[in-house]
């Protein structure tokens, strides 16, 4: 079953006060290359949500986020009142000790002083809440694998297609190669015909014909062309992961096919190999889609 490198996922799990997102992409590349965005408080965890994506992924151009959203009320800075009390304490009496006057406005005074309004405790991250990211970010490689799948049923839909149509073209070409072998020797003789007053030996025509219709024959060439596509349905049809390994078939595929070409001599036939190349091109253009 081929997969697509191709691929999104996006899951979202609340706990407590937050909202903790997480998005996966994923476009083709000949190796992982992953790429990762992850809030601070999960950054200890960083290790372990690469080895996660990193197996359910394999291979692509991944980018990976995970985020957090929270109330506006959890993300208010609070006012640490001990401190504005002790602080008011203290302007009151130097005021009164120095004979300055006490300030008109003392919440302005009051919140302006150092550490008032700092954030002082550390949040720590659970075991609880970790196994909430766990979970979600698991969601969203779920999605994207399953995105993968879908896609990459669209592409063994369009290579079973094309691999169909490579075969039903070298199947064409048959007719035009046993006609072409007939054609060749009838325009060495009528050429040797058209030169007056010239002897030839018969026998040694003939077994220059045989040797120069056998460097034109692509019989070879058909039963490897023929052996590529039948191995290209079998790979197909293995575990997703195949995808370079279809890229050398594809290429193996295109070397029988230039051969055909360069050894087919006949304009028919020559044809019918470009609109060989053509499908096997289109292949492997997807083919890099796959994993």
């Amino acid at each position: 079953m081929i997969q697509s490198m191709t691929g999104y996922g996006k899951a979202v799990a609340n706990y407590k006060e937050k909202k903790i997102h997480v998005e996966v992409k994923s476009l083709n590349s000949k190796a992982l290359d992953l790429s990762t965005r992850i809030a601070p408080m999960y950054r200890e965890k960083e290790m372990e949500i690469r080895q996660a994506v990193s197996k359910a992924l394999v291979r692509g151009k991944i980018d990976f986020s995970i985020w957090i959203e929270k109330d506006a009320g959890a993300d208010a800075v609070p006012i640490n009142g001990a401190l504005v009390e002790n602080y008011h304490q203290q302007i009151k009496q130097i005021a009164t000790q120095y004979a300055i006057p006490e300030p008109a406005d003392w919440w302005v005074t009051l919140l302006r002083l150092p550490d008032v309004t700092a954030r002082t405790e550390v949040e720590e991250l659970t075991d609880d809440e970790w196994n909430t990211v766990k979970d979600v970010i698991d969601s969203a490689l779920n999605e994207i694998v399953a995105f993968r799948i879908q896609e990459g049923a669209a592409l063994e839909r369009m290579f079973t297609e094309k691999i169909d149509n490579i075969a039903q073209l070298l199947d064409n070409i048959e007719p035009y190669e046993k006609a072409r072998v007939e054609k060749i020797r009838n325009r060495i003789v009528e050429g040797l015909k058209a030169i007056p007053e010239v002897d030839y030996d018969k026998n040694r025509l003939e077994q220059e014909l045989i040797y120069y219709i056998e460097k034109l024959d692509i019989s070879e060439e058909k039963q490897r062309l023929a052996n590529h596509l039948r191995y290209f349905r079998d790979t197909m049809a293995e575990p997703a992961g195949q995808g370079k390994k279809l890229g050398f078939i594809a290429q193996e595929m295109g070397r029988e096919i230039n051969t055909t070409g360069s050894k087919s001599n006949m304009a028919e036939m020559q044809n019918i190999v470009v609109k060989m190349k053509d499908e096997l091109e289109q292949i492997k253009e997807q083919v890099l889609n796959a994993l």
